[in-house]
């Protein structure tokens, strides 16, 4: 199975975006976690993102916080999926991140999920895999399930609640 990196702009970001690796892991899917930096170190950021492929991996997941420039840098550098998860990060509770993530120039593509999502990208990253991978297609299914179980088990408590009142 092709492997999953979570790229942090910050180590600040990562007890977001540990909830990423966890479900990722919790999925079975191989990851890996590595910080750099679009405006500190893009030449690494560049040389990571141009041989991942090659390196086994099939999707990124870019978190950055203000200018949130990552996922960008890294999405110009290769041609897998990249994932921005705007971070809240500054004064503007990250809607310069949101922006910043979102707003891609044509032929750069960066899917973007809602600030601090970094749940909503381990999901979206393990469907992108899914698609090749059967069992994983499976157990994001079984997942499914089980969310709409909770939803349902929860209408029938307020129903309840509602009954006694």
């Amino acid at each position: 199975m092709k492997k999953v990196a979570v790229i942090l702009g910050s180590d600040s970001d990562f007890p977001v975006m540990q909830r990423a690796v966890a479900a990722l892991k919790q999925w079975e899917i191989p990851v890996e976690a590595h910080v750099f930096s679009a405006h500190r170190t893009p030449g690494e950021a560049a040389a990571f993102a141009a041989s991942a492929r090659e390196n086994g991996f099939g999707v990124i997941i870019a978190a950055a916080g203000k200018a949130a420039h990552l996922a960008g840098v890294l999405a110009a550098h290769t041609t897998l999926p990249v994932i921005g998860v705007p971070m809240k990060a500054s004064v503007l509770d990250g809607m310069d991140a949101l922006l910043a993530t979102v707003q891609m120039p044509k032929g750069v593509p960066v899917a973007t999920v809602a600030i601090d999502g970094a749940d909503n990208a381990a999901i979206l990253a393990a469907q992108i895999l899914a698609l090749g991978e059967p069992e994983l297609a499976g157990r994001l299914e079984a997942e499914k399930r089980n969310m709409a179980r909770q939803v349902l088990q929860k209408d029938a408590e307020i129903q309840e609640k509602v009954a006694a009142l």
